[in-house]
C-alpha cells in the first residue's frame, strides 16, 4: 500500500498508535517535503491533543535523527558526552561546563542554538568573540574537540534537518509546547551527534517553557525514557528558573561572567551549583567517577586549579578567537556606550522575579531576537542583578543597565523595577536543584 500522510494523521488525531514504519515514512516526507505542509501542521496539532505513547516518541526521535548524518567518534578514546539545557535567562553555564567536563576527561561536542524569545542563547553569547567561529566544518570541529576535549559550536545543516522544517511550522501553528515534540526535537540533534550519554537541565520557572514544576518533571521523564529508549544513557536534573541564574543577562556581559567564573575572580553561588551539579551527572554518566559526590569534587578541582580555564581558552584561540581571551577579555568583548545603574528606590529585600520579563527586557534592548533572523547586539544587557533574597537600601542597584541610547535606558528601567519584586520581610530561598530524573 502506498504511504497516504493523511491516514497517518487521521489515526493519530483519532487517538489510535501509529506503526514505527509509519512514523518513520511521515518524517521522509517531511525532509523530502512530499508531505505537505498543510499535513505536517495538522500531524503536529494531532499530537499535541492526543499524545505520544513512549514507543511512538522514541520513533519520531530516531527517524528525526535519521534524516540527516549521523556523527560518530572513532579518533576519541574518552567518553562522549554532552548537555543540553531547555533554556533560560542568565543560564551561560555550557560556557563553564564544557570545559569543566573536558578538563576532567571528557569529550564534549557541544552543539548549541540562538536565543528566540526571551531565553538567551549559548551560540550568541560565543559569537560575542570576535573571530570565534561558531559554525565551523566538520574538520575543524573533530580537531578542535580531539586536541582540547571540548568545542561550542552552533547546529549544522546535516544534523536532523527534518526537525529544522518540523520545528518552523511547529512554531507557527502553536504546537511547540507538545512534550512527544520537544522530545523528538531535543533528543534527534543530540542523538545524531554520536554521544555516549547525556545530561539534560530541564528548568522550571517563570523564566523556563515549564513554568511549573509538574510540567518540568513531565518533560524531564519524557527525555530521559525516550533517549534511554533509542540507545543513550540520560539523566535529567530539574533546576529552578524563577530568577536569572547568573548575575548577568546578554551576551558580552554573560561571556565575562562566564570568565570570572572560570577565572575564580566572581562565581555566583546558584550558578555554581547547577554548574557542578551538571558536570558530576556528566562524569558519572561517561564512567569517570562511580558516584555523583567524588565527581563533584573533581569537577570543583578542575575549576579551581585553572584547568578548564586553559580549555575555555585553548577552544576559543582554536576556533578563530584570540589567544590572550581569558587574560583580557575587556580588550576583546564590546561594551555598550552607556552603563548605569537602577537603584532600589526603597528599603526591603528582593523577593522574586518576573525572569521572562528580565529576559525580554534584554530582547528590547537588542540583545535577543524575535524572528529567527534578527540581527543581536552583543554589548548590551543586565550585570550585577542581585539574588532573590538580598538586603536592599534606597540606594541599591537592582542592577547595572548596559545600553545603546538614552531612551533604551529609561524604558529599560521602567521593566526591571516592574520585573523585580521588593518586600518588607527576607523570603524562604529555595534550592537551585529540585529534582532528578534517570
Amino acid at each position: 500500500m502506498s504511504f497516504l500522510p493523511q491516514e497517518i494523521i487521521r489515526t493519530k488525531r483519532d487517538g489510535g498508535e501509529l506503526d514505527p514504519a509509519d512514523i518513520a515514512a511521515f518524517i521522509r516526507g517531511l525532509g523530502d517535503e512530499s508531505v505537505s505542509e498543510g499535513q505536517v501542521a495538522a500531524f503536529a496539532m494531532a499530537v499535541f491533543f492526543q499524545g505520544m505513547s513512549r514507543s511512538e516518541a522514541v520513533a519520531l526521535t530516531v527517524s528525526m535523527r535519521d534524516s540527516g548524518e549521523v556523527m560518530s567518534w572513532p579518533e576519541i578514546d574518552c567518553p562522549v558526552v554532552d548537555k543540553h539545557s531547555t533554556g533560560g535567562v542568565g543560564d551561560n553555564v555550557s560556557l563553564m561546563l564544557a570545559p569543566i567536563a573536558a578538563a576532567c576527561g571528557l569529550a564534549v561536542p557541544m552543539i548549541s542554538g540562538r536565543g528566540l524569545g526571551h531565553t538567551g542563547g549559548t551560540l550568541d553569547k560565543m559569537e560575542a568573540i570576535p573571530g570565534y567561529t561558531a559554525m565551523p566544518d566538520s574538520a575543524l570541529f573533530r580537531k578542535v574537540v580531539a586536541s582540547t576535549g571540548c568545542a561550542i559550536i552552533g547546529q549544522t545543516g546535516n544534523l536532523a534537518p527534518a526537525d529544522k522544517r518540523f520545528y518552523g511550522i511547529r512554531d507557527v501553528t502553536a504546537t511547540v509546547e507538545s512534550v512527544p515534540l520537544i522530545t523528538a526535537s531535543i533528543l534527534s540533534k543530540k542523538l545524531a551527534a554520536g554521544l555516549g550519554a547525556l545530561v539534560l537541565d530541564v528548568k522550571c520557572g517563570n523564566g523556563a517553557f515549564m513554568d511549573n514544576l509538574d510540567r518540568a518533571n513531565e518533560l524531564a521523564r519524557s527525555l530521559v525514557e525516550v533517549a534511554v529508549g533509542a540507545g543513550m544513557p540520560t539523566t535529567a536534573l530539574v533546576t529552578d528558573m524563577n530568577q536569572p541564574l547568573a548575575s548577568a543577562a546578554g551576551n558580552a556581559v554573560e561571556v565575562r561572567n562566564a570568565v570570572d567564573f572560570l577565572t575564580g575572580k566572581a562565581r555566583d553561588s546558584r550558578l555554581l551549583d547547577v554548574t557542578l551539579a551538571l558536570a558530576a551527572e556528566m562524569l558519572v554518566s561517561g564512567g569517570l567517577t562511580p558516584n555523583v559526590g567524588e565527581a563533584r569534587i573533581r569537577a570543583l578541582a578542575a575549576l579551581v586549579d585553572g584547568s578548564a580555564a586553559e580549555r575555555f581558552n585553548k577552544m576559543v584561540a582554536e576556533l578563530g578567537g584570540p589567544l590572550d581571551f581569558l587574560a583580557d577579555p575587556d580588550r576583546h568583548l564590546e561594551t555598550a556606550p552607556i552603563v548605569s545603574a537602577c537603584l532600589a528606590g526603597r528599603q526591603g529585600y528582593v523577593t522574586g522575579y518576573d525572569t521572562r520579563a528580565i529576559g525580554l527586557s534584554v530582547v528590547e534592548l537588542g540583545g535577543g531576537r524575535t524572528r529567527p533572523g534578527d540581527p543581536v547586539d552583543h554589548a548590551v544587557g543586565l550585570t550585577q542583578l542581585l539574588p532573590i533574597g538580598t538586603r536592599l537600601e534606597k540606594d541599591t542597584p537592582l542592577a547595572l543597565i548596559h545600553a545603546r541610547s538614552d531612551n533604551q535606558l529609561s524604558a529599560t528601567e521602567k521593566q526591571l523595577r516592574a520585573a523585580v519584586r521588593i518586600g518588607d520581610a527576607a523570603p524562604q530561598v529555595s534550592s537551585v536543584v529540585l529534582g532528578r530524573h534517570g
